[in-house]
């Protein structure tokens, strides 16, 4: 079975054939690449299997999930592809990799955290955890897509209260909607603008140990 998507595997040095490991599907954010993420998990692949996704659409002088139709509006076919295969991704590395499906966790920046928490909307408690770093939930997935129940869901958010390539506001709005779900959610804000700090990403990588011991 062929992938769906490109991608980067990071995994454990010793892989134990009896044994079965936590995944994590890293989105990166528009014009960039799989690659551009993996600097913000290193280490972490003596825990889990680590897929970095490349997006499927030519983003120069990287790749997008989806195209944007207007601020904070992605274009609605696009994204339900992007969604979809997405889907499919996680659907076919769960069938070729040794994973444990009870501890699957999502990460993505900027476009990867809107796909982050679309993702973890429409598996529900097929997902362990989400890592949503800056981004935001578009209005037609709360209103239009059928969302799972996510309250046995972890979900890290942070957002930077100087971006300005997504509003804070977006960020408390995820938080709150997040937690209006019912889902477990630890909310972090930093004086940053549109990008991931030291502070933050220690704050995730302790985040994601933790919840890997409940």
């Amino acid at each position: 079975m062929s992938a769906p998507m490109i991608y980067e595997l990071r995994r454990p040095k010793e892989i134990h054939p009896d044994k079965e490991y936590p995944a994590l599907f890293i989105m990166h954010g528009i014009g960039s690449n799989e690659q551009n993420m993996l600097s913000l998990v290193n280490g972490l692949e003596e825990h889990f299997y680590i897929f970095s996704i490349r997006g499927h659409l030519s983003q120069p002088p990287g790749f997008a999930f989806f195209t944007i139709e207007g601020y904070g509006k992605p274009h609605r076919e696009m994204f339900d592809e992007g969604v979809s295969k997405l889907t499919s991704f996680i659907d076919y590395a769960c069938e070729q990799y040794p994973l444990d499906r009870s501890h699957l966790y999502l990460l993505g920046f900027s476009q990867g955290a809107i796909l982050a928490m679309t993702l973890g909307l429409t598996l529900g408690s097929r997902i362990k955890g989400i890592v949503a770093l800056s981004g935001y939930i578009p209005a037609f997935v709360k209103e239009e897509y059928e969302i799972k129940p996510v309250n046995e869901v972890s979900v890290f958010i942070s957002h930077g209260e100087m971006d300005q390539v997504l509003p804070f506001e977006w960020g408390l709005a995820n938080n709150e909607y997040f937690g209006q779900l019912g889902a477990n959610v630890t909310f972090k804000t930093y004086q940053e603008g549109h990008s991931v700090s030291l502070r933050n990403l220690q704050d995730f990588t302790n985040w994601l140990m933790q919840d890997l011991k409940k």
